[in-house]
């Protein structure tokens, strides 16, 4: 029954807007075909798919479970409790809220809350591992608050500068600690932000969006057993649920950041979204992906290690995640762009990254980043990871002689079409 509703509904997009048809038909080919890299990627399960595209979409829902704007929210009611109460369990939360639309908004939710424009808030260094949203000066966030950083010691192995954080919180007295990344290669040890913060006053916060399949999984640390305030995260890239996010936090907070939701930020939320996390919540809880949340970080281990046997420089030496950044310029004379862009042609998608005080431009930046989430959902382990570090290796370093790899395109092909694409 339900292969005979999506065949019908891809025969009348098909029928309806032949261009946007054979974009979708393009993009599955190049996802079942290439060597996906980029760490913030991931396929999401089947079921969550389905979800998507589901009787939800039609669905509004303002407000909360039990107290919504609209009527007709018997089963959008259960769907959000029970997303709400899974992902409670999976973190050791206190409260849970499931409507944020995307990493950006959950993280500026608990900025406009709890922070008056003006007020301080302390970060991590965008080129030496955060993430846009913790106040870039090019994003709204960073233009209405103060955003301090702080940077990690590199000739140390990328560890955090623990006197640096310390120092700018006890002369700053910022409003929130905040903690997490986008590019470091390292878990984190919440507990010493933790006792910096009470130190000064501030709350704590964490985002983990890339690494959240991780803690929930405990094979990484997690910030709400050092006492955080708050821990925010998406659900696509490391959980394989879909396009969203998560705040979590102790339940003094659960009021406050409600309303920050709605009606502070957002109007109704996707239900369609919120029943893809409800049914990506209970997928993390089972054994299997337990399993797999433990192959990304060999996978990552063993690419990291072989890469670095090739000659690579990494950021931090090496990986304690899922992601790598690569030095490029240092290691092979050559900007991430231009990196990216080579790999491209052969199938293998990465991206362009900067990396610790980075010399150059951000669209011209001195590295890459390589993650493993998206290439072990599609159960490749750490012989078939081996492979595509000698490739990585050779297109780099044969730049200039690429005639000579005429045959690895096909290569690539006949590799990755061996391995399942969930869901296409």
């Amino acid at each position: 029954m339900l292969d005979s509703v999506l065949e019908k509904n891809r025969a009348y997009l098909q029928n309806t807007d032949s261009a946007v048809f054979n974009a979708l038909v393009g993009e599955e080919k190049r996802q079942r075909y290439g060597i996906e890299l980029i760490a913030s990627e991931n396929f999401a399960f089947p079921e969550v798919l389905a979800l998507l595209g589901s009787a939800f979409t039609n669905k509004y829902s303002e407000g909360y479970p039990g107290r919504r704007y609209y009527g007709g929210q018997e089963f959008t009611d259960i769907i959000e409790e029970l997303a709400r109460e899974r992902a409670k369990k999976i973190f050791r939360a206190e409260h849970a809220n499931v409507q944020p639309l995307s990493g950006s908004s959950m993280n500026q939710a608990i900025y406009h809350a709890y922070l008056e424009p003006g007020d301080s808030v302390l970060g991590m260094e965008l080129s030496h591992g955060g993430h846009l949203t913790h106040g870039a000066p090019v994003s709204h966030m960073g233009k209405i608050y103060n955003f301090l950083r702080y940077k990690t010691i590199i000739d140390k192995g990328g560890v955090i500068d623990w006197d640096q954080v310390e120092d700018l919180a006890v002369k700053n007295k910022p409003k929130i600690l905040l903690c997490g990344h986008s590019s470091y290669p390292k878990d984190l040890d919440y507990k010493k932000f933790k006792f910096i913060a009470d130190k000064v006053g501030a709350l704590t916060m964490a985002d983990v969006s890339h690494i959240g399949g991780w803690i929930a999984t405990n094979h990484l640390n997690n910030p709400l057993d050092a006492g955080f305030d708050f821990m925010t995260t998406t659900t696509h890239k490391s959980m394989r649920g879909p396009r969203g996010g998560l705040i979590l936090s102790r339940k003094e907070h659960a009021k406050k950041i409600d309303s920050s939701i709605f009606p502070g930020l957002q109007g109704g939320p996707h239900m369609n979204q919120v029943a893809a996390t409800a049914v990506t919540m209970k997928k993390v809880l089972t054994r299997e992906f337990n399993d797999y949340a433990l192959m990304v970080l060999k996978n990552a281990k063993i690419l990291a290690e072989e890469l670095m046997t090739e000659g690579f420089e990494l950021v931090t030496g090496g990986t304690e995640n899922h992601l790598i950044v690569i030095d490029t310029v240092k290691s092979i004379g050559l900007d991430g762009k231009k990196s990216e862009e080579l790999l491209d042609e052969f199938g293998i998608t990465t991206n362009k990254q900067v990396v610790p005080d980075d010399p150059n431009p951000p669209l011209r930046p001195s590295g890459i980043r390589l993650g493993t989430p998206a290439l072990t959902t599609r159960g490749m382990e750490e012989k078939d990871f081996k492979i595509i570090a000698k490739w990585i290796t050779v297109i780099l370093k044969e730049r200039e002689n690429l005639n000579s790899l005429s045959g690895l395109k096909s290569d690539i092909k006949t590799f990755s079409e061996k391995f399942i694409l969930p869901g296409i």
